[in-house]
C-alpha cells in the first residue's frame, strides 16, 4: 500500500522529477489502476486500459514540483494528482473553440494494433460496483478511489481533489457516499489494467475496413480522373464510386424502375410469412432520385460511406433487382431498406439529400420466419432506436429486463410501421436498463433486444430441444438476471438467444439455492456461436447478473445437437469459506473433479470444499456412460 489515512501533514519542499519518477515506477500499477477507475466508462474497456496507462505515462513532471503538504511520499502524491488530473479531463466536455486534451483523444502511445486488450473478468459483485461506480461523476468517482483504494480520509480526499482542480468537492463527496463500500472489491482483477487479456477485434470488420480503405483510395484516383472531363461526374449517384466498366445485367439491377414491391396485403395469403412479404412503405417510395442513390451506393461505395456488415454477411452488389422494403424520413435521415433474399441492406443519408456521411449497413437474414422476420432497426440517434416493424405486427411495447414485475409499456407506431425512439441497450457501457421490444402477433408474444445491428436478436427460454418465448413470470426472472451479460453477443450477426435453467443447486452452510444457467446465441449464418454457463446465486438485488462460470466459441453445447453441459465455479460462502460448486444437465450421472480439488459426486451437482484461488478440473460421466468435459 503506498498511502495509509492520514493523520498529520508537513511541508517537504519541492519535489525532484527524479523524485516523481522513482515514485511513478513503483507504483506504476496503482497508478494505472486509479486511472482506469476515474476515466469515463463510455471510453469502452480497451481504449480505457490505453487511456489509464498513457495517462500515467504523462503524468511524470517537466520541472521540479512545488513543495507538497503531505503525510506519505511526496513523490507519489505529486503524481498521483497529476493522474487523476490527466483522468478527470477525459470527462470533461470540450471546451468551444479549445483544442481537445490529450486524454480525450485515442492516446498514441501505449497503441496495440489487431488486438483487443481488457481485465479480467470478476463476479457478479465486482460487475454491480462497475455499474455503479459508471452512474457517478468522475469527481465522485474519483472520491470513491481515493477512499477506498487509498484509503484516505474526506479531509484528505478533499485536499487532493483540490489539487487535481475539481470544482465543487463537497457535491462529489456527497454523490460519492450514495454508493456502498464495497473498497475490497477495489482490489479485483476487473479493475486491474495491468493484468490483461486479448482477443482479436472483429475480424470481418476489420477486413471489410480495410478493404473500403483500398477502395476509397481507388475512387479518389478515378475521381480525379472524373474531374477532368467533360460530364456530371458522380452527382447523379450520390456518394457512390465511379463505375469502372458497363455491366448490362448490373445496371438493370441498379435501375430503381426494376424494384419488387410486394402488394400491401400479400403477407396474408403468402406461403412464406419472412421479409419477402411485406410491402413496401414510408412516404418516399416513389422518389427515384433517393433510390437511385441507394441502389449505386450499394453496388459501389464511395470512399465517404459508412460500411458495415454483420459477420459472414458478404457486402457485394445485388445479384438482380432487389425488393424495396421501405424509403422513407426517420429523424433527420432518409432511409431506404432493400433485401435481396439473402440479406437485408440499410441505405442511410442526410434527409435534405446531402450524401456525405452515408451509411450502408449489411445483414444476413436468410431463413427468417415469422417470429425473426418482424422487425428491423430503422434508425439510430443519440443512443435511442427505432424500428421498422413487420405488416403482421399487431401490438408494440418496451419492457425493461431489469424490472420483471414492471407492466410493459406501449409504443407508439406511425402508419408506415416506424415505431416512436426507445432506449438502446446497445450503447453506452454499464447496464443501467436493458430494454427490449415486445411484439404481439397472431401467433403469439415475443421479445426481441437490439445488440447493435439491424436485426434484433429474438429471446427465448426452455430447453434446447423445446425453446419458447419469454411470457411467463418465471422466464421474466430469469432474465432479469441474465440481461447485462447480453453485451457480450453484440455484433456476432446473432439470430437468437436462448437462456435455459439446467440444474439447481442447494448452497453449502445454508447459504440457499443456486441457479445454474445456460445461455446460448445463435447466429445467422450457422456458425459463431456463443455459449454462457452462469450461477446465479442469492443476490442482495434480484436483477443482480450471475457469475459467468464458463464460456465457449463455436461449441454445439446447450443446443438442440448437443444439449448436456458441465460447468463449475469457485464459490465463497457468506462465512468465508472456499468451494468448488459444479453442476451439469440431468443427464449427468457423476462428477469429479482434478487439479487443485479432488473428489467425486453422484448425480449433477458436486460442492467440494477448497482454498482461495483453487483450480479444479471437471469431468462428468452421462448416464449412458458417456464422458463429458466442462464447458470452455
Amino acid at each position: 500500500m503506498p498511502t495509509q489515512e492520514a493523520t498529520a501533514q508537513v511541508s517537504t519542499g519541492p519535489v525532484d522529477v527524479e523524485q516523481a519518477e522513482a515514485a511513478l515506477v513503483e507504483h506504476y500499477p496503482r497508478l494505472v489502476r486509479i486511472a482506469y477507475l476515474v476515466l469515463p466508462p463510455g471510453l469502452g474497456q480497451s481504449r480505457r486500459v490505453l487511456t489509464a496507462h498513457s495517462v500515467v505515462q504523462h503524468a511524470l513532471p517537466r520541472n521540479r514540483v512545488p513543495e507538497q503538504r503531505t503525510g506519505g511520499d511526496p513523490g507519489y502524491a505529486c503524481v498521483r494528482t497529476r493522474v487523476l488530473r490527466g483522468a478527470l479531463g477525459a470527462g470533461r466536455p470540450p471546451r468551444r473553440w479549445a483544442l481537445p486534451r490529450r486524454a480525450q483523444l485515442p492516446p498514441l502511445l501505449p497503441q496495440v494494433w489487431g488486438l483487443r486488450l481488457f481485465p479480467r473478468s470478476g463476479g457478479s459483485d465486482e460487475l454491480v460496483l462497475d455499474q455503479r461506480l459508471s452512474g457517478l461523476s468522475a469527481p465522485a468517482r474519483a472520491a470513491w478511489v481515493l477512499r477506498g483504494l487509498e484509503r484516505l480520509g474526506d479531509a484528505e480526499v478533499q485536499r487532493v481533489l483540490a489539487a487535481a482542480g475539481v470544482q465543487d468537492i463537497e457535491e462529489a463527496l456527497a454523490e460519492a457516499d450514495e454508493v456502498r463500500a464495497q473498497y475490497a472489491l477495489l482490489e479485483s482483477p476487473e479493475f486491474d489494467p495491468c493484468l490483461l487479456q486479448a482477443r482479436p477485434p472483429d475480424l470481418m470488420r476489420r477486413r471489410q475496413h480495410t478493404r473500403a480503405a483500398a477502395v476509397a483510395v481507388a475512387a479518389l484516383v478515378v475521381c480525379g480522373v472524373l474531374l477532368g472531363l467533360p460530364g456530371e461526374g458522380w452527382g447523379p449517384d450520390g456518394a457512390a464510386a465511379p463505375p469502372y466498366a458497363r455491366n448490362p445485367a448490373a445496371e438493370q439491377a441498379l435501375d430503381p424502375a426494376n424494384l419488387v414491391k410486394a402488394e400491401p396485403r400479400a403477407w396474408k395469403t403468402s406461403a412464406r410469412t419472412d421479409f419477402s412479404a411485406w410491402p413496401a412503405r414510408g412516404d418516399r417510395v416513389d422518389d427515384e432520385r433517393l433510390l437511385r442513390r441507394a441502389l449505386a451506393v450499394w453496388a459501389r461505395p464511395g470512399g465517404t460511406v459508412q460500411v458495415s456488415a454483420t459477420p459472414g454477411t458478404p457486402s457485394g452488389p445485388p445479384a438482380g433487382p432487389a425488393q424495396l422494403l421501405y424509403a422513407g424520413e426517420v429523424d433527420q435521415a432518409a432511409v431506404v431498406l432493400l433485401h435481396d433474399g439473402f440479406r437485408l441492406v440499410r441505405y442511410a443519408e442526410a434527409r435534405d439529400g446531402g450524401t456525405a456521411g452515408a451509411a450502408l449497413d449489411f445483414a444476413r437474414v436468410d431463413g427468417a420466419d415469422t417470429a425473426t422476420a418482424n422487425a428491423v432497426v430503422a434508425g439510430r440517434a443519440d443512443g435511442n432506436v427505432r424500428y421498422l416493424t413487420a405488416p403482421w405486427v399487431r401490438g408494440v411495447a418496451v419492457r425493461n429486463l431489469l424490472k420483471p414485475a414492471e407492466r410493459a409499456q406501449p409504443l407508439s407506431r406511425r402508419g408506415d410501421g416506424v415505431t416512436g425512439i426507445t432506449a438502446s441497450p446497445a450503447v453506452g457501457s454499464g447496464c443501467p436498463h436493458w430494454n427490449v421490444l415486445q411484439l404481439r402477433d397472431d401467433t403469439g408474444t415475443r421479445l426481441m433486444t437490439d445488440l447493435g445491428e439491424i436485426t434484433p436478436a429474438r429471446l427465448t427460454s426452455g430447453p434446447p430441444s423445446a425453446p419458447h418465448d419469454v411470457t411467463d413470470r418465471a422466464g421474466l426472472a430469469a432474465w432479469s438476471r441474465t440481461a447485462c451479460l447480453l453485451p457480450s453477443m453484440r455484433a456476432n450477426g446473432v439470430r437468437s438467444v436462448n437462456s435455459w435453467a439446467y440444474a439447481r443447486q442447494t448452497l453449502p452452510e445454508g447459504d440457499g439455492v443456486a441457479r445454474w444457467l445456460c445461455t446460448r446465441a445463435d447466429t445467422w449464418r450457422g456458425t459463431g456461436s456463443r455459449v454462457l454457463a452462469q450461477v446465479q446465486a442469492p443476490a442482495e438485488s434480484p436483477v443482480a447478473p450471475g457469475a459467468v462460470a464458463a464460456r465457449a466459441e463455436d461449441s454445439p453445447a446447450c443446443g438442440p445437437r448437443s444439449p448436456q453441459v458441465l460447468a463449475g465455479v469457485l464459490w465463497k460462502s457468506r462465512a468465508g469459506r472456499w468451494y468448488v460448486l459444479a453442476a451439469g444437465s440431468r443427464q449427468i450421472a457423476s462428477i469429479s473433479t482434478s487439479g487443485g480439488v479432488t473428489g467425486t459426486g453422484r448425480g449433477p451437482v458436486l460442492a467440494l470444499p477448497a482454498r482461495e484461488g483453487a483450480h479444479a478440473e471437471l469431468n462428468a460421466v452421462l448416464s449412458d456412460g458417456t464422458e463429458l468435459s466442462a464447458l470452455g
